[in-house]
């Protein structure tokens, strides 16, 4: 039988790192920029956390204690996915290079940095298997809050995460509020939509987009992150991220821009991912591989049903992707 109860919380797990790359990728896209690097920000940010983790276990022998086992692998990963940002913001936006060329040699840059320092890793610790644990740091990621085991089933469906999850949700929901509510959302709007009306009005094009594109990899990060240490209990393993980083960037499309949405989005979609490990079928390997594509099929029904709809508000930012030339105005 399907058991919905232990269903619902590996879904919202598996759909974290999901929420945490679109919520980044909407910031980045509101303001113009396509950034199609989400999986290599997303990787190097995993690989940041696992390096900060690895040098303070190794600092601390068995002693080590909470704070600093979290704050240094955080600190690690929003510094790396922020030189990330900085990397993107300065080719696509002061040089004006193909937005779309260096998202992609930003994802395969990220993916080959994240598998070098990786491997370094594991012959460090001379592992027989190619992986590394850090499972005293880890802990304290996948923590669930200290009510969780009095409360039942409700606290199972709830209160049985770790930190980062909550963190995932209440930023999704602070982004929306600023992007539809705040003056500074409006203005990064209007320079997604429109930068030679925005520079006209005297608003700063550049200060815009690098923020919105740093701040947007600095939250992808954190689904690296949150991923090898709650979703993998501190297991590094090369390649293991899989496509993760693609589906944040259609949920994007999938949730309209919308962060808020995107909460449930990304818990339906992580349902998804995992829902062939809950339906009985059996020896039938076919019928397996068949429940695995559910989240690709549904992406691209959703992505026809969004291009046949003319909605002005279904529709990206206009000037995404393209690059601003003042001097054009």
């Amino acid at each position: 039988m399907f058991d919905i109860i232990s269903f619902i919380p590996r879904a919202i797990v598996q759909g974290i790192p999901l929420l945490f790359g679109c919520t980044g990728e909407t910031i980045s896209e509101k303001s113009g920029s396509l950034n199609l690097g989400i999986p290599g920000v997303m990787y190097v940010g995993g690989i940041c956390g696992v390096i900060g983790a690895f040098l303070y276990e190794q600092h601390a022998g068995g002693n080590v204690s909470a704070f600093p086992a979290v704050a240094i692998p955080l600190l690690a990963c929003l510094l790396g996915s922020l030189l990330m940002g900085l990397l993107f913001s300065v080719l696509t936006i002061t040089l004006r290079v193909n937005q779309n060329v260096v998202g992609l040699a930003m994802t395969t840059f990220g993916v080959g940095f994240g598998n070098f320092f990786g491997g370094s890793l594991i012959k460090l610790t001379g592992s027989d298997v190619p992986s590394i644990a850090l499972s005293a740091t880890s802990q304290y990621f996948s923590k669930a809050l200290p009510f969780a085991q009095g409360t039942g089933v409700f606290g199972k469906l709830f209160f049985s995460y770790g930190f980062l999850a909550y963190v995932a949700v209440i930023i999704a929901f602070i982004t929306a509020y600023v992007l539809k509510r705040t003056r500074t959302g409006l203005q990064l709007r209007a320079v997604g939509e429109n930068p030679a009306t925005a520079d006209a009005a005297g608003i700063n094009i550049t200060k815009y987009k690098y923020l919105a594109t740093c701040i947007g990899c600095m939250i992808a990060g954190l689904g690296g992150l949150y991923y090898v240490m709650d979703y993998a209990s501190g297991v590094w393993s090369n390649d293991a991220f899989g496509d993760r980083g693609w589906l944040a960037i259609a949920l994007v499309i999938f949730t309209l821009w919308r962060p808020n949405i995107a909460v449930f989005a990304s818990f339906l979609f992580g349902g998804l991912y995992i829902l062939y490990l809950f339906i009985p079928t059996g020896t039938d390997l076919a019928i397996k591989e068949l429940y695995k594509m559910l989240p690709y099929v549904v992406t691209i029904i959703v992505l026809v049903i969004t291009g046949m709809r003319n909605k002005r508000e279904n529709q990206p930012p206009e000037s995404l992707g393209l690059p601003y030339f003042r001097e054009d105005r």
